[in-house]
């Protein structure tokens, strides 16, 4: 099973191995786990996780509002940014992994080489890397604003993993879905467009999320160049006051709290759409 296809088959998409001649897998997260009821200890840690960062917070405002309240005031904008920047990214992450993925599938040997080539090259630079390149090593000949840089950055290294999953999931679909669109006079693109991806979608939907969870992280990586997302005003914040640990306590809980909330949303989102047999 290749890499792409075990991003597209399973709730996390990052590290899967499967044992030979067995259904069980050995699954390796980069995103938080998905709670599902079917899993009471994981929907339990779920529970326990999200409730009791909340109440952590609420306690630390409580007893010690200065420095943790003032804290929790001043970081809003920077949460705001934060999903700003994972939105746009995703979007145009989708847009062209699409592209991509089709480009995988495509009889054009050029047009094949050419996406290959982008999601081989992209997926062995590290995000940060590739954040230095665009706004540093590109900016020498070209000033990016920094907000634009982390966009165009978590597009192309994102854009390369969701083309992987499309690819997968248009390749998961029965051929016999092809052959009879193609027998009722669809052409090619209609066929894709109206039969396949369609079907495609409801099997990629749960790796698409968990790429989105891993994105929505990746994002504290844009402080380096200057965003002002969440994790930049909060080291805003600790400079200013040189309250460190009670700063990135705060902020780390915070983003806890967000992705343990986005989990839940793509459990519900997984239980809502069934895939195609």
């Amino acid at each position: 099973m290749s890499h792409a296809e075990q991003r597209a088959q399973q709730s996390n998409p990052r590290d899967t191995e499967e044992e030979t001649g067995q259904s069980k897998r050995i699954e390796v997260t980069d995103s938080a786990a998905i709670p599902d009821k079917s899993d009471k200890g994981l929907f339990t840690a779920w529970r326990v996780s999200c409730f009791g960062a909340i109440g952590l917070i609420i306690l630390l405002c409580s007893v010690k509002p200065d420095p943790y309240l003032d804290i929790l005031l001043f970081v809003p904008d920077g949460v705001l940014v934060t999903f700003e920047v994972t939105m746009l990214s995703i979007v145009l992450s989708l847009i062209v992994g699409l592209i991509t993925g089709l480009g995988r599938l495509s009889g054009n040997a050029f047009i094949n080489l050419t996406a290959s080539t982008y999601v081989e090259v992209v997926r062995g630079i590290p995000l940060l890397v590739q954040l230095f390149y665009i706004y540093y090593a590109i900016g020498t000949f070209t000033q990016i604003p920094p907000f634009t840089a982390a966009i165009i950055a978590l597009t192309v290294c994102y854009g390369a993993y969701m083309g992987e999953i499309f690819r997968a999931g248009i390749d998961s679909i029965d051929p016999g879905q092809t052959e009879a669109a193609r027998s009722l006079g669809f052409s090619r693109w209609q066929t894709m467009y109206h039969v396949i991806i369609p079907q495609a979608m409801r099997t990629i939907l749960p790796p698409v999320g968990n790429e989105f969870i891993a994105l929505l992280k990746d994002t504290s990586l844009v402080s380096i160049i200057a965003v002002s997302d969440l994790l930049r005003r909060g080291r805003e914040f600790a400079t200013s006051t040189f309250d460190y640990f009670e700063t990135f306590t705060l902020v780390a809980l915070i983003y806890l709290l967000i992705t343990l909330f986005l989990s839940k949303i793509v459990n519900i989102m997984e239980n809502r759409v069934t895939p195609y047999e």
